[in-house]
């Protein structure tokens, strides 16, 4: 598996986890959470938890008791297999929660984090404490913002839809008067001085809040009239920054906070979502393949993209973000064995072959089981969300899986 795709998958799985975890409520107050960050001693954890079972012996309601009992036990085991907590730290969710009718299922889910934990932290509720991992499910990339004419500047980041004003400035560049002679002279050139002053005090500002940003995708540059053309064209910024410059640059009626606003919706355009962008360039691409008389280089439906992919036949792999579906191993009584795609692998199962009610052998995440089919032909997998139009069609026109092929299967 490709780096890239090692990271989408994490990405995907913590995602996928965290829809889940925040879903479930316990009957008591017996969903433990336990978040333990890189530099802490296994061994003062361990001894914490053996304190917190003590406690939880006074708990009254003796089923309340057992399943906390039980969710502590289960963490303990699984913090004994490292020798120390891994980088970021790690995060383990744990607790009996209900199921169909009186029925209850013990889950535990251990949280890789993207970000690190910055403190050690154990919560006993109805609901599992997931805050401090919400913020790591945001995308971090972000757009830098200057807005600037003679008078003012602002400097701001754009990320998501979230607008923060970094900094602002006035110029106390004099405005030109009409004055003739050789006063006028002597004035204009002062005032280009105090001009010039004000570019390199925005641009050496911009290099501190802008540089050291490695999720900074680019800067949007706005204004009313030349002025912006001018700080870009005559090298005032960062030589880093300005190939971060996105073109063009965009007219606003201001420079103050409201010229921010004005820039990031005037260029809209320019700025659709990265990520967006690159998805739709190849939901594109198989529309482009799809419509050849011979159906092009392109594959979708489950069953068809999974036996080319099984071909090493796959370029790359889109797959629905949207597909909420299991991929299961059943076994009948009778002993017939398949493997099959599902809603939810806790449904009665029955056997293609006869019809009886089969147990599941192996239960994993459909778009998980392809990432693994994926990673032994180094098939690219491209996960799709189905947030823009291309996106919503691959889920309901293509079953949400489709594939970008190295050579026609037939």
């Amino acid at each position: 598996m490709g780096e890239t795709n090692s990271e989408d998958k994490a990405k995907y799985d913590f995602k996928k986890d965290m829809e889940e975890i925040r879903k479930y409520r316990g009957r008591g107050t017996e969903l433990v959470s336990c978040y333990v960050p890189e530099g802490k001693q296994i061994s003062e954890v361990m001894a914490y938890l053996r304190n917190e079972q003590s406690q939880a012996s006074n708990i009254k309601s003796k089923t309340t008791m057992k399943n906390v009992l039980s969710a502590i036990d289960s963490i303990a085991a699984r913090l004994k297999t490292f020798k120390a907590p891994p980088e970021n730290g790690i995060v383990i969710f744990c607790g009996e929660v209900p199921r169909a009718g009186d029925q209850t299922k013990m889950v535990q889910y251990v949280i890789h984090p993207p970000e690190p934990i910055t403190a050690f932290l154990y919560r006993c509720d109805s609901q599992f404490f997931t805050d401090p991992l919400e913020s790591m499910l945001l995308d971090k990339k972000c757009y830098g913002l200057i807005t600037i004419d003679r008078a003012e500047a602002t400097l701001g980041i754009l990320s998501g839809s979230r607008i923060q004003v970094l900094k602002h400035f006035d110029s106390l560049v004099p405005s030109k008067h009409h004055q003739g002679g050789q006063s006028s002279v002597r004035f204009e050139r002062l005032i280009e001085i105090a001009a010039h002053e004000f570019f390199v005090k925005v641009a050496d500002n911009c290099t501190e809040v802008f540089l050291n940003r490695p999720e900074l995708l680019g800067i949007l540059v706005g204004g009313p009239g030349a002025t912006k053309e001018f700080f870009v064209k005559e090298e005032f910024l960062h030589h880093e920054l300005r190939k971060k410059v996105v073109s063009p640059l965009v007219d606003t009626g201001y420079t103050d906070e409201s010229g921010l606003r004005e820039l990031v919706e005037n260029a809209k355009d320019i700025i659709t979502d990265m990520q967006l962008t690159k998805e739709k360039m190849y939901m594109q691409r198989l529309f482009t393949e799809i419509r050849k008389a011979d159906g092009g280089l392109s594959c979708y439906g489950e069953n068809e993209v999974r036996a080319a992919t099984d071909m090493g036949a796959v370029d790359i792999l889109l797959l629905s973000e949207a597909l909420k579906k299991r991929r299961v191993t059943v076994q009948c009584p009778s002993g017939h064995t398949h493997e099959l795609t599902v809603a939810n692998a806790d449904d009665k199962i029955q056997c293609p072959d006869c019809g009886m009610n089969a147990s599941v052998t192996k239960d994993e995440d459909l778009i998980d089981d392809f990432f693994l089919r994926a990673d032994a032909f180094n098939t690219r997998v491209q996960i799709i969300s189905p947030d823009s139009e291309e996106g919503d069609m691959l889920i309901k026109a293509f079953g949400g899986v489709a594939a970008l092929l190295r050579y026609k299967v037939m």
